[in-house]
């Protein structure tokens, strides 16, 4: 069928198909109307072949530009895909093996505690039983914790108090963050539950001591180069703030269709605007629809796109095989995942619920919190990625609707 190019950075090529993505527009359209969201951003493939891309709303609510089909969007936790990728390319090289203990590498991590069940302060602890495994930190189920998801938790009080403030604090490199994580309680024994955590930017620092290379470089050199992601990093230099989108915040956190948005992130005077000493595997990176779109068809390709292979289709096999332990599922205090657990680096819909297609078992996915999601549904032949700029966005409603109407419009 003949395409379409989109003119933008590095290109984007649409298929034609008879595909009607027109009441999937429309609903997208509605969030920018209502001032639920300033901007939307849609793909959808087939394969590898993007079936539809649609931009909707503004650079930024003030000057009302139009979203460009080019715009920078602050990644957040889709970085982490891309940092479970590096690591596993290492794997893939035989520097480290799953079951090794992360203290093999980092030896920080020898001698942890555990916090009691009943532990009323971060020092009502005893020592952890078993060690971190690799397997541990690429699946969120190593014990650690965030400082934000439950900010009234004790271990969550913790990690503030010991100067892990992920949302606002970049000051510290890798390696320092990780001597702070390593000093704190595990919130359980290794292994045997499931926590949204700093794990993500532990494997970014094992990528590092693994590598010799800082994880930027090693990134650049080893997967935004060869996939041709020439928009993505961990900050936006002055040539492209009038690229990067102004995030924005709701005037309600606790009704997320309620209209009404105030500046969250300026695009030249905010936080991606300077170089950062932390490079987070977990969520410090910016990226355009093509850069993160090439990396996704090269998911979807089984670790290839083009003529560049990253990965071999056996290793993304196995990142997609559920590494929490029996009867652990994704659990959030905010946001519900039923029939969910976790990969390497995904987390994997083993059911799915009463409103969704049978095709969507063993998908697979994840997402940033100002709202950038993708999702990949092998059994459906298709790939889902919607982007805005919302703190909080993530699971937000949109995000769901656009995937109903993805599967409905274009599943197989």
């Amino acid at each position: 069928m003949p395409t379409h190019r989109f003119q933008q950075g590095n290109g984007m090529d649409v298929k034609a198909t008879s595909l009607d993505f027109a009441p999937m527009h429309e609903r997208m359209d509605f969030y920018v109307k209502q001032n639920i969201l300033s901007c939307c951003a849609t793909v959808v493939m087939q394969g590898q072949e993007i079936v539809d891309y649609k931009t909707f709303g503004y650079m930024d609510i003030e000057s009302k530009a139009p979203l460009r089909s080019d715009a920078i969007y602050r990644m957040y936790s889709s970085t982490k895909l891309v940092t479970s990728v590096a690591l596993m390319m290492l794997h893939e090289e035989g520097l480290f093996d799953l079951d090794d203990p992360l203290a093999k590498y980092m030896p920080q991590f020898e001698e942890l505690s555990v916090l009691k069940p009943d532990a009323q302060t971060a020092q009502d602890v005893v020592p952890a039983k078993q060690l971190i495994l690799i397997r541990h930190i690429m699946s969120h189920s190593a014990g650690f914790s965030y400082g934000f998801i439950e900010p009234d938790s004790v271990i969550d009080q913790a990690y503030l108090q010991g100067g892990l403030n992920v949302l606002t604090d970049s000051s510290i490199d890798l390696e320092e963050f990780c001597d702070r994580v390593a000093r704190l309680p595990l919130a359980y024994e290794p292994g045997t539950s499931w926590r949204y955590s700093v794990a993500t930017d532990v494997c970014a620092r094992l990528v590092e001591v693994l590598s010799g290379q800082t994880f930027d470089e090693f990134l650049q050199q080893r997967i935004f180069a060869p996939l041709d992601m020439p928009d993505t990093g961990f900050w936006v230099p002055p040539e492209k703030t009038e690229r990067f989108i102004t995030q924005y915040a709701p005037t309600d956190f606790f009704d997320p269709m309620k209209p009404g948005l105030v500046k969250a992130d300026d695009p030249v005077n905010g936080q991606y605007n300077t170089r950062r000493p932390l490079l987070s595997g977990g969520g410090g990176l910016v990226s355009t629809v093509a850069d993160y779109v090439n990396f996704l068809q090269m998911i979807v390709g089984g670790g290839e796109r083009g003529n560049v292979r990253l990965l071999k289709a056996s290793t993304l096999k196995e990142m997609r095989k559920n590494q929490l332990a029996p009867g652990v599922h994704v659990a959030f205090p905010m946001w519900a995942m039923p029939g969910t657990t976790f990969g390497l680096g995904f987390a994997l819909k083993e059911t799915p619920q009463a409103s969704e297609p049978a095709s969507a078992r063993d998908e697979y996915h994840w997402g940033g919190m100002a709202g950038t999601h993708s999702w990949m549904a092998p059994n459906a032949g298709i790939t889902g990625f919607c982007l805005t700029q919302r703190m909080p966005g993530f699971w937000h409603p949109f995000s769901h609707e656009f995937k109903a109407h993805a599967y409905a419009i274009a599943g197989q």
